[in-house]
């Protein structure tokens, strides 16, 4: 049974309560991967992403671009880092392009 809180809980308590009951974590994980994705990569990059999924802690992203894929290959570290350091936690683990 769900932990009843008081009528003096902060509301992030609640909401992370909700997040935490309700197994929301995952999904609201791959929503903050998309956005970052989007506002670190900038629009050149943007215009060559087909789509983009986040499952175990692998971003898979697919590139219309062969070449943008080649070099993005080389810094594979450098985007997974930036991602974490933009939603504040470890939520990729991986990167593989398509």
């Amino acid at each position: 049974m769900a932990k009843r809180l008081n009528n003096q809980s902060a509301i992030g308590d609640i909401l992370n309560e909700i997040i935490k009951n309700n197994k929301l974590e995952p999904g609201l994980n791959e929503v903050s991967v998309l956005d970052a994705w989007k506002n670190l990569m900038g629009n050149g990059v943007n215009n060559y992403t087909r789509n983009i999924a986040l499952r175990n802690g692998i971003l898979y992203v697919e590139l219309t671009s062969a070449v943008l894929r080649e070099e993005l290959s080389y810094g594979k570290d450098k985007i997974i880092k930036m991602i974490n350091e933009e939603l504040g936690k470890e939520v990729v683990k991986s990167v593989v392009l398509r």
